[in-house]
């Protein structure tokens, strides 16, 4: 599994044209779910996102995670990140989890997620366009 953070003060998500998700000042989390990822794994993973540390303190250093500001996860399923993309000029996506598979944990790390901060989603498997506005900027891939 793998997330993409980016700390934003703003981002949102479109289908058709339509906002399906938005957040003020927190992390848009792009998701990739490998084919042998877990229901155990999302857990961990969860609250290793929203602890980091990644917010700036009174001093400027990064030393505050999400909670501690008060900020929302803005999460979007990307299974181009569990590409493998070492060699070639093409991704293999051999390691990508079955849609099933990956919506289903999607599904739990959402709801693992909200129910420790405030939580929007893109939609799985839409064609999405997703804006930001990346804060530092500050982007991070994190890989369970």
């Amino acid at each position: 599994m793998r997330a993409l953070i980016q700390r934003v003060s703003s981002a949102s998500v479109l289908v058709d044209q339509k906002i399906v998700g938005a957040i003020d000042s927190g992390l848009l989390v792009y998701l990739g779910i490998d084919k042998d990822d877990a229901a155990e794994d999302i857990e961990p993973f969860v609250n290793r996102i929203i602890n980091y540390r990644i917010f700036p303190d009174s001093e400027d250093k990064m030393n505050l995670a999400l909670s501690d500001v008060s900020g929302s996860l803005l999460i979007v399923s990307q299974f181009t990140l569990v590409a493998n993309t070492k060699k070639g000029n093409r991704p293999s996506f051999s390691s990508a989890a079955t849609s099933v598979h990956a919506f289903n944990l999607y599904n739990l790390f959402v709801v693992k997620a909200s129910e420790k901060c405030k939580v929007q989603t893109g939609l799985f498997g839409a064609d999405m366009e997703v804006n930001l506005c990346n804060d530092g900027p500050v982007t991070f891939l994190l890989e369970h």
